[in-house]
């Protein structure tokens, strides 16, 4: 099993309030007001909420998902009020409280660090913990430990790991217990009980994930046309699939819905398969026949390219043969 690691994050209590308020958020989005990189846990990891002084006490947590440097506009459409704020504008009044000079205007979007979180859960005040033990104050943005279920303070993170992690949902554990593909999922003892420790993205995290792994560009046009892009399944979650970036393409919206009616496909071998039917179907549809044999656009790192066996499920099930 790998180590399961935590990270304690320093948060205004405002964020918590609000969106404490909101038990029917599923996802929600930590953010930083820059864009720096934040290398601290792995999908499937815990995220705790420690609020500042003089409150100061861990208010929640919840699975990290995936992090990102995204414009604040994508972030507000994706998440919306699961970024702590009722409007962009009061999201951006947020960015510009952590600024005392160069304030960022309206009109322009800055970009954040997205830290995306699933299946939050926040405690009632009886219910929330101290700080870890000899927490440093000095750390700002907040603390990461690694391996807390072997760690010195394993029976500080326990009960809270208890407490978060045994709010999942039922059809959320279902789901990933019951996926076909074994890399899909991890298992593994935790504190002395099995449980499953979830690696999928979350849906809404899914598009600011593909966006930021293809570099903004249509898998398959190759095209940067960042408002057209969607988030496209190889293997549909209804299916069966998961929101997993090698479950994932970033497609134009056109070549999505082409995509998902068999008109395209990807072969094994990365490259585009234009379906027979699409001419005869649309004889107007010429500019897609150029498409056939062409090389896919693939994301920086070689654990998320597409996978291999969503590609054929793909060819094999969805793809119109003739």
């Amino acid at each position: 099993m790998s180590d399961m690691k935590a990270f304690v994050g320093v948060t205004d209590k405002a964020w918590a309030g609000f969106l404490a308020q909101r038990p029917h958020l599923d996802e929600i989005n930590f953010w930083r007001p820059s864009g720096k990189p934040f290398r601290a846990l792995s999908p499937g990891d815990l995220f705790l909420f420690k609020t500042k002084k003089p409150h100061d006490r861990i208010v929640g947590g919840a699975v990290f998902s995936g992090t990102v440097p995204a414009p604040l506009s994508e972030a507000w459409e994706s998440f919306g009020e699961g970024n702590g704020r009722r409007s962009h504008e009061e999201a951006l009044e947020a960015i510009n409280g952590y600024r005392t000079k160069n304030k960022i205007p309206p009109e322009e979007d800055p970009l954040i660090r997205c830290i995306m979180l699933r299946d939050p859960v926040f405690l009632p005040e009886e219910e929330t913990f101290d700080p870890p033990p000899n927490w440093r104050y000095s750390a700002v943005q907040g603390k990461g430990y690694e391996d807390i279920v072997n760690h010195e303070y394993a029976g500080y993170f326990a009960p809270i790991a208890e407490r978060i992690l045994s709010q999942s949902p039922a059809e959320v554990v279902s789901e990933e217990q019951s996926t076909v593909a074994a890399t899909w999922e991890r298992s593994g003892p935790m504190f002395g009980e099995a449980r499953p420790t979830r690696h999928r993205l979350g849906q809404k995290a899914f598009k600011l994930v593909l966006l930021d792994s293809y570099e903004g560009r249509c898998a398959i046009t190759h095209q940067a046309l960042r408002p057209a892009l969607e988030a496209a399944h190889i293997h549909p979650v209804s299916e069966g699939g998961l929101h997993r970036l090698d479950n994932g393409l970033l497609l134009r919206s056109d070549v999505h819905k082409l995509f998902d009616t068999g008109y395209l496909s990807i072969a094994p071998d990365l490259e585009v398969r234009v379906s027979p039917r699409l001419h005869k179907d649309f004889p107007d549809a010429q500019e897609y026949a150029a498409l056939e044999s062409r090389p896919v656009a693939l994301p920086r790192e070689k654990a998320n390219h597409p996978s291999p066996e969503a590609l054929e499920w793909h060819m094999s099930t969805v793809f119109k043969t003739g």
